[in-house]
């Protein structure tokens, strides 16, 4: 069986929480939502390490499942988050850029509903 590398990541959809674990504690999480309306998008709002794991590549290893997820979904990620925004502009190879049109959408939508931050 082939060693993890890294924390162990689960997707709280309903949530709206991607959390990383690292012995069973969790140490991170993206905080998101899923866009109303075509095209859907995943929107990441905000991200989060837990003192005392910062440095571990943690809000790395987060954001890039963030963005595997919703390619294995077939939708865009809005990277609303500036952590994620950081990530996306040094990964732009597994990070495509959001359409604006979308990116606009994506804030419109959070301005209306303060509690998805």
């Amino acid at each position: 069986m082939a060693e993890q590398t890294g924390p162990e990541i689960r997707d709280d959809r309903a949530a709206g929480r991607l959390s990383a674990y690292e012995d069973g504690e969790a140490v991170g999480v993206v905080a998101y939502f899923v866009m109303d309306g075509e095209p859907a998008g995943l929107v990441a709002v905000h991200t989060v390490v837990e003192p005392g794991h910062e440095g571990k590549g943690i809000a790395g290893a987060l954001v890039r499942e963030f963005y595997a997820m919703a390619g294995r979904e077939g939708v865009p990620v809005v990277p609303l988050c500036p952590y994620a925004a950081k990530w996306a502009s040094r990964h732009p190879g597994e990070a495509p850029e959001a359409p604006e049109e979308l990116v606009e959408r994506a804030k419109t939508q959070l301005a209306s509903h303060p509690e998805l931050y």
